[in-house]
């Protein structure tokens, strides 16, 4: 028998005024920007872009109504500057992506990147990375969820505020589909450690490799770390039941 989550929460009632606008912030994309309306597919109309404006922070998405061809989706939590979501999306037609990044100007640098690429298939959205799974991606919906070098919050004091902690097991397992797989990577060794304890505490996942055609997509953090001699550490697990 299906082991059962816990379902996904309705947004609290303080999400509106905590998601506010501007640069750094945790809210969607400001009501002054000229972009297209919710459902619009990217790239419709010419000058509307990439990066998707959330009519509401209150309802979930509808991925299918989203981009122009109904196909697999892949979600990045935190794409920073995009560096491997681009990279992904123009080597996988055959893919939808949505890229999640609250800083706005990010968003913008990798909406103009993917916008002389010609894709079609990526999508940005700017809002916190853990509302948007648990509060907007709806349930079975991503066959995969790309988290790389999430904020560690080094200090004992700050490790509540970590992306992947035992509660986000329960939120990923809802957002993928069966078969569906969470990519994980970091620099920080606790980190990782706390990673693989929470998904390996979940029946519902089990451990798997990670693809080569995947790890040899470094992001700009990754290649600065490896520059360093920082040793980067992979982890992947699919939902099993």
């Amino acid at each position: 028998m299906e082991p059962s989550a816990p379902p996904l929460a309705d947004p609290p009632a303080t999400a509106a005024t905590q998601a506010g606008a501007g640069q750094g912030t945790a809210g969607p994309v400001s009501s002054t920007e000229t972009l297209p309306p919710l459902g619009c597919p990217p790239n419709a109309t010419v000058g509307f872009g990439l990066i998707h404006p959330l009519a509401s922070i209150l309802d979930r998405l509808d991925p299918a109504g989203l981009f122009r061809q109904p196909q697999p989706l892949e979600v990045e939590l935190g794409s920073g500057d995009g560096s491997f979501l681009l990279q992904h999306a123009l080597r996988h037609p055959d893919r939808n992506f949505i890229g999640v990044e609250r800083l706005l100007g990010r968003l913008r640098k990798l909406d103009r990147k993917g916008g002389r690429a010609g894709l079609t298939n990526l999508l940005l959205v700017r809002i916190e990375a853990g509302y948007f799974l648990e509060y907007l991606l709806p349930a079975a919906t991503a066959q995969a969820l790309h988290i790389y070098f999430p904020d560690p919050w080094p200090k004992k004091r700050h490790r509540k505020h970590r992306l992947v902690n035992e509660r986000f097991t329960d939120i990923a397992r809802q957002a993928l589909v069966p078969g569906g797989i969470v990519y994980l990577r970091t620099d920080n060794e606790d980190y990782f450690t706390q990673m693989r304890a929470v998904f390996g505490a979940n029946a519902a996942f089990q451990e798997t490799e990670t693809p080569a055609a995947l790890t040899e997509l470094v992001t700009d953090f990754e290649r600065h770390f490896q520059a360093q001699g920082v040793a980067i550490r992979h982890a992947a697990y699919q939902r099993t039941s």
